[in-house]
């Protein structure tokens, strides 16, 4: 019953089967300039055409080849690849910390920001920090790539919650304060987040301590956020809400309660951790110096757009451990493609489209009658049931293919002939 917040996104979702361009288009605290193909004007502006050089063709052809070459490799690269590869912590953050205990939760401010004027304060205000905590709250299941709703921020003294659906497309605000060097940045197990970020608002992070990364290292049997507060605060986490749906807005207190836990306690720990560190470690910082440089691998991640191709399908058909005859496995890549199709078009999940194993059930009974394939899928997805004779087509191209059974699994070996791309997007 939800609204669906994309559809008053400004700029719209790009679901298209081609790899994602970074969205950043300014780049603060740059060492290295952001490539001109990444840049406002460039985007807006038409590429140099060959026949605009002035020299042979076959030369100006050669240019315009390189140059193209070029302008690929600099739109595809991490825009802050330069900057993490020549980080390094500072001096102050490898000595013997004194932990700073965190602020009794009732008596901490908690700003909720949803306007643009409040996210630029925000930005001011981190630009005067040491350090500061982050964490994000996705949705995955109704939206194709996925959305972040909320981002938390905590200070030593302020608690911030971030309507990221509202600010969506003014949040790149915050790259001054997360790329700046000389402020640390303490994520939770980040490597989902240093991806969503890129994927939803063009932001980076140069500079973080991933607390996650450090547990491991302190070989703490556990390294989930709720055993570090546990362990470090004797705070108990709220479970409930983990699976929650953070597009819900207004947010309930007792959500924005639990999104709050997340970061309010998180430099208290990064203090505690680093302490314990210094001290197993005899005053030298190695151990430190490892969690930073783990850290920087995790920033230095790309977000990468899932790309259909004619043999995606095989990946997960080896995945379920089943023998499929040609009939049945023809089947099975028909859905696969008519699902991928179906999502990225409708911006939904997989998992809502038709849930994996549910498209084994109907590949494997290859039901006759549109009626059948209702009967595999319990509950129905709604795009199953608006879709269905769509879906019985496929089914019956998959029951006129030659028996045989199928070797797929054991290797890449086909040996039916199998439906090439183009009879699918025909069928599709």
């Amino acid at each position: 019953s939800i609204i669906r917040p994309q559809l008053k996104f400004r700029e719209k979702i790009d679901n298209s089967n081609t790899p994602f361009l970074p969205k950043i288009f300014i780049k603060p605290n740059a060492q290295k300039p952001l490539p001109q193909a990444l840049s406002k004007e460039r985007r807006e502006r038409p590429q140099d055409r060959p026949e605009d050089l002035d020299v042979p063709p076959a030369l100006a052809d050669f240019i315009h080849q390189q140059r193209t070459q070029q302008v690929e490799q600099d739109m595809f690269a991490h825009p802050y690849q330069y900057e993490l590869n020549h980080f390094t912590p500072a001096d102050a953050v490898l000595q013997k910390p004194q932990p700073q205990l965190y602020r009794p939760i009732e008596e901490t401010p908690c700003h909720f920001i949803s306007s643009l004027d409040e996210l630029v304060e925000l930005n001011e205000k981190l630009l005067n920090c040491q350090e500061f905590a982050v964490n994000l709250e996705h949705h995955s299941y109704r939206s194709f790539l996925g959305l972040t709703c909320l981002m938390q921020i905590s200070t030593r003294t302020e608690d911030f919650i971030i309507d990221t659906l509202e600010l969506r497309s003014d949040m790149y605000i915050l790259n001054e304060s997360l790329t700046d060097p000389a402020i640390v940045k303490v994520f939770h197990g980040a490597d989902s987040d240093i991806e969503w970020l890129q994927k939803d608002f063009g932001l980076y992070v140069v500079n973080m301590f991933d607390t996650h990364q450090a547990a491991r290292l302190l070989n703490l049997g556990r390294h989930s956020l709720d055993h570090l507060l546990k362990l470090y605060c004797n705070v108990d986490s709220n479970k409930q809400y983990q699976l929650a749906d953070w597009r819900i807005r207004p947010l309930p207190e007792e959500m924005l309660s639990y999104a709050r836990d997340d970061t309010h306690y998180l430099l208290y720990i990064y203090d505690k951790m680093r302490l314990e560190m210094w001290e197993r470690g005899n005053g030298q910082p190695v151990q430190l110096q490892v969690v930073w440089q783990r850290s920087r691998d995790i920033c230095l991640k790309k977000f990468i757009k899932p790309i259909f191709t004619d043999e995606s399908y095989l990946e997960l058909y080896r995945k379920q451990k089943k023998h499929l005859n040609t009939q049945q496995l023809t089947a099975f890549q028909l859905l696969f493609a008519w699902r991928d199709k179906t999502a990225r078009r409708e911006d939904e999940s997989y998992g809502y489209v038709l849930p994996n194993h549910m498209m084994l059930k109907i590949a494997e009974e290859l039901p006759k009658e549109p009626q059948g394939i209702i009967a595999c899928c319990n509950p129905v997805p709604p795009l199953v049931r608006q879709q269905i004779n769509e879906m019985h087509l496929l089914i019956q191209q998959a029951r006129e293919m030659p028996l045989l059974k199928s070797e797929v699994a054991a290797g890449v070996k086909k040996s039916g002939p199998l439906p090439s791309a183009e009879r699918l997007e025909n069928v599709l």
